[in-house]
C-alpha cells in the first residue's frame, strides 16, 4: 500500500466514523432522531422521556471496529482521532482552563517553601527562567494541538512522534501526576482550614465536602467543567491582581504599620546560603516548586479534542495564558519578596502545605491588616477545588487516551453519550479517596510525599511536548511538506523547543545534584526520593515497556511519522489558500499590530 493511499484510507475512515456519530451532542444519529420525533402527549410522557434520556446518556457511544488491515500505529492514530468526546469548550473557557490549572496552591502556598530555600532574588530567578521555557512549551503544544486536536493530545503525541515506549512512559507519568494531585490538593484543603483553628474531628467533613464538589462538577461533563473553571479562575486572578496592588501600597509604607519598606530584604538577604554553592543550590531548589506551580499550563493541548474551533481558540489561549501567568507570578512573587523575609520563623518551621505559612497570608498579617488573611485562605480553598477539578479532567482524559493506544485495558476508553470518559472519571475519583488520610496525624508527611511524586513530573511532560514539536517539524521536512499547511506556527519556532529541552535538561541535572547532596545534611535516601522520585518512575515504565514489547527502536524514522490522521481540515489545498489569504491581510496591517498578534 502506497503512502498516499494509506493516508487517504485513514482519513476516509475517520470521516466515515465522524459522520455516523453526532459528536456535538454525544448521541448517535438514531438516538437523536428518536428524541426529536418523540412528541409527548402528557406531562408524564415528558418526565419519562427526560428520565430515559438521562439514563441513556450513560450508555457508551458505539463505534465500528477498526480496519484490521491498518498497522498498529495507524490503529492508534485513528482511535484517538475519532474519539467521541464532546466539543463544548469555548475559547474563553480554554484560556481559563489553562490559567486556572496553573494558578493554585503552588503559587499561594508552595511559593513559601521557595522563598525559604531561595530567598527573594532566588525565587524570581527560578520562576523567571521557568517562565521562558513554559512559553516555548505552550506555543509548541498549541501548534501540535491545532494541527492534531485528538483525544489525549499531549499524552498521544509522544507515541506518534517519538516511539511507543517513550509514549508509554510519558503517558503514565502524566496520568500518575494528575492521579496524585487530586488527593494532594484535598489534603492541602484539610490543612488550610486549620488556619481558623478547625477541630480535628471536622477535617474529614471538609475533605468530604470538597471531594463531593469536584466529583459533581466532572459528572456534568466538559461544559460543566469549563464553566466551573471560568468562575474559579476569575476569583483567583482577581485575588492576585488585588494582592499586587496592595503589595505596592504596603511596600511604599501605606499600610497600618507605617514605614517605608522598599527593597531592604533584597539588599540584606537576596539569596539563601553562606557560600556560592549553597546559594546556587537554593536557587535550583526553586525549580521543583516552580514546576509544581506551573503544572496545568499544558492543559490547552489536552483540551483540544473537546474544543469547538481549536484552530482559532488554541493559539490565542496559548500565547495569552503565558503572559498572564508570567505577569501574575512574577509581580506577585516580587511583592512577596519585598514584604516577607525568608527568615520568617513561620516559613521555616511549617509544613509545605501549611496555609499559615503562605507568604501571601504572612505579607498581609505582618503589616497589620485584619480580615484579609482569612479572605486569602478562602481563595486558597477555591484554588484547591480548581486544581482538583483539573486533576480529574486531566487524569480521566489521559486514561482514556492510554486505553485507545493499547497501554491499559480497553474498558478505560469507555465514553458515554454525553461525551464523558466515565471509567476514567470513576477511577480518578476512587484514587482521590486517599484524601481521607488527612485525618491521620501524619497528614503533613503525606502531603510532602505526594508533592514529591508530582513535583518533577511536569518537567518530563513539558520536555516530551517540545521534543514532539521538534520531531513533527523534522517529519514535515523529511516528507517534503511545508509549514504553509499549518494554521498556527509557534512564534519561537523549532529553536524555541530546542531551547526549552536544553534548559529542562540542565534543571534535571542540577536537581539530581541537590537530591544526592542536599544542603545542610548528609546524602540520604529520604531526601533523594523526595526530590527526584519522578525520574525512577519514568525510567522504570520505559524499561518495562521495552522488555514487554521487545521493540528496541529509539526513534520512529521522520519519513514514517504520521502527520495526517486526526486533522479536522482534510482538504490541505483549501486550507493553504485560506491561510495565505489570512497572512496577506495580516501583512497589510501596521507593524505594531503585527508584533502584537505575533506575541499575543
Amino acid at each position: 500500500m502506497s503512502e498516499s493511499s494509506s493516508t487517504e484510507k485513514k482519513n476516509a475512515y475517520v470521516v466515515q466514523d465522524l459522520e455516523k456519530e453526532n459528536l456535538d451532542t454525544g448521541y448517535s444519529i438514531d438516538n437523536v432522531s428518536r428524541v426529536e420525533t418523540a412528541a409527548p402527549d402528557s406531562q408524564s410522557d415528558t418526565h419519562k422521556s427526560r428520565w430515559q434520556n438521562f439514563k441513556d446518556s450513560f450508555k457508551p457511544v458505539e463505534l465500528e471496529e477498526l480496519d484490521p488491515n491498518l498497522t498498529e500505529a495507524e490503529k492508534i492514530a485513528v482511535a484517538t482521532a475519532r474519539s467521541p468526546l464532546q466539543r463544548d469548550l469555548t475559547p474563553f473557557a480554554i484560556q481559563m482552563i489553562s490559567l486556572g490549572g496553573a494558578i493554585g496552591t503552588g503559587l499561594f502556598v508552595g511559593s513559601g517553601n521557595s522563598l525559604r530555600t531561595g530567598g527573594p532574588a532566588g525565587i524570581l530567578i527560578g520562576y523567571g527562567i521557568s517562565g521562558t521555557f513554559i512559553y516555548t512549551m505552550i506555543v509548541a503544544a498549541g501548534e501540535l494541538a491545532v494541527t492534531f486536536p485528538i483525544s489525549g493530545g499531549i499524552v498521544t503525541y509522544p507515541t506518534r512522534m517519538v516511539e511507543e515506549s517513550f509514549g508509554f512512559a510519558l503517558a503514565f507519568n502524566y496520568m500518575f501526576q494528575w492521579l496524585v494531585v487530586l488527593p494532594l490538593e484535598l489534603v492541602a484543603a484539610s490543612i488550610t482550614v486549620n488556619y481558623w483553628g478547625t477541630p480535628d474531628r471536622y477535617r474529614d467533613g471538609f475533605v468530604a465536602l470538597f471531594y463531593l464538589v469536584v466529583v459533581c462538577i466532572n459528572l456534568f461533563g466538559v461544559k460543566g467543567y469549563g464553566m466551573a473553571e471560568c468562575v474559579f479562575s476569575m476569583i483567583k486572578v482577581t485575588t492576585v491582581v488585588g494582592f499586587i496592588i496592595l503589595g505596592i501600597i504596603l511596600t511604599c509604607g501605606g499600610g497600618p504599620v507605617k514605614g517605608y519598606i522598599g527593597g531592604k530584604y533584597f539588599h540584606a538577604l537576596p539569596l539563601v546560603g553562606d557560600t556560592e554553592g549553597e546559594r546556587f543550590k537554593g536557587v535550583m531548589s526553586v525549580f521543583v516548586s516552580a514546576a509544581f506551580a506551573f503544572a496545568g499550563s499544558e492543559l490547552v493541548g489536552l483540551a483540544a479534542a473537546e474544543t469547538k474551533d481549536p484552530r482559532r481558540a488554541l493559539p490565542k489561549a496559548a500565547k495569552q495564558t503565558f503572559w498572564r501567568i508570567t505577569l501574575f507570578y512574577m509581580l506577585s512573587l516580587l511583592m512577596v519578596g519585598l514584604l516577607v523575609p525568608y527568615t520568617n520563623p513561620r516559613l521555616i518551621g511549617s509544613s509545605s502545605a501549611d496555609a499559615t505559612a503562605s507568604p501571601f497570608v504572612l505579607a498581609i498579617e505582618t503589616h497589620g491588616i485584619k480580615g484579609l488573611p482569612s479572605l486569602i485562605n478562602v481563595v486558597i480553598l477555591i484554588s484547591v477545588l480548581s486544581v482538583g477539578n483539573s486533576a480529574v479532567f486531566g487524569c480521566s482524559r489521559s486514561l482514556c487516551a492510554m486505553a485507545e493506544q493499547g497501554f491499559i485495558p480497553h474498558w478505560f476508553r469507555y465514553i458515554d453519550r454525553s461525551g464523558r470518559p466515565l471509567v476514567g472519571i470513576i477511577t480518578t475519583c476512587t484514587f482521590g479517596l486517599l484524601c481521607f488520610l488527612a485525618a491521620s496525624p501524619k497528614e503533613g508527611l503525606v502531603f510532602d510525599w505526594l508533592y514529591a511524586i508530582a513535583g518533577l513530573s511536569s518537567l518530563f511532560t513539558w520536555f516530551s511536548i517540545m521534543l514532539c514539536h521538534i520531531r513533527f517539524r523534522r517529519a514535515l521536512s523529511a516528507q517534503n511538506r511545508s509549514t504553509d499547511e499549518l494554521s498556527y506556527l509557534a512564534p519561537t519556532g523549532v529553536w524555541g523547543s530546542y531551547y526549552g529541552c536544553f534548559i529542562i535538561f540542565l534543571v534535571l541535572v542540577a536537581q539530581f545534584w541537590i537530591a544526592v547532596w542536599p544542603t545542610g545534611t548528609k546524602p540520604n535516601a529520604n531526601d533523594f526520593f523526595q526530590q527526584y522520585l519522578s525520574l525512577p518512575v519514568v525510567l522504570f515504565m520505559y524499561i518495562v515497556h521495552k522488555l514487554w514489547r521487545r521493540d528496541w527502536t529509539i526513534f520512529i524514522r521522520a519519513k514514517d511519522i504520521d502527520i495526517d490522521t486526526g486533522r479536522r481540515e482534510t482538504d490541505l489545498e483549501a486550507l493553504k489558500a485560506e491561510l495565505a489569504e489570512e497572512r496577506a491581510i495580516l501583512a497589510a496591517k501596521p507593524i505594531w499590530y503585527r508584533v502584537y498578534k505575533f506575541w499575543c
